[in-house]
């Protein structure tokens, strides 16, 4: 069964960690350069203060700009999701948003950048926002990317 954006969003709001943690994926662009993600604030999901919990709001934006990345450069790369940072702005409540964007041209640069075999390093960034659109988090994530050696060894 091939994987569609569509059943991607699906599972990822399926997925465990995510559907008990209030997060949940409602879209992947069909070309793999957007992705939309909410988190609810609830009781399991908020701190002692009632609001969003850091960490919940960390889970909502661990693995989606590698996804996008991963899903435009293909099999053909390693691609991992390797350390992130949050800048808390205001208390979150209610549903936050944060959308993510990898643009072609960002996708074919990195894929320039692997060529070879090459370890690369990118970060990405997205804010996290409330029902009004007010910034909650800024939040940067770095992600690795790698050409596998059998297509490096397989151009020699």
């Amino acid at each position: 069964m091939r994987i569609t954006p569509r059943r991607l969003a699906i599972g990822m709001s399926l997925w465990a960690p995510n559907l008990f943690s209030g997060i949940r994926v409602r879209r992947f662009s069909d070309d793999w350069t957007h992705a939309t993600v909410e988190l609810h604030v609830n009781v399991f999901t908020r701190n002692y203060v009632k609001t969003a919990f850091g960490g919940s709001m960390s889970a909502m934006t661990d693995p989606y700009f590698f996804m996008l990345v991963m899903h435009q450069l293909g099999r053909d790369y390693v691609v991992w999701d390797t350390r992130g940072e949050i800048d808390l702005i205001k208390p979150g409540r209610g549903v936050l948003t944060a959308e993510f964007a990898v643009s072609k041209a960002r996708a074919e640069d990195i894929r320039r950048k692997a060529h070879g075999g090459g370890k690369v390093l990118e970060w990405f960034e997205t804010v996290i926002t409330d029902r009004d659109g007010d910034v909650v988090a800024r939040v940067r994530r770095e992600v690795y990317i790698r050409e596998k050696k059998r297509v490096t060894e397989a151009r020699r």
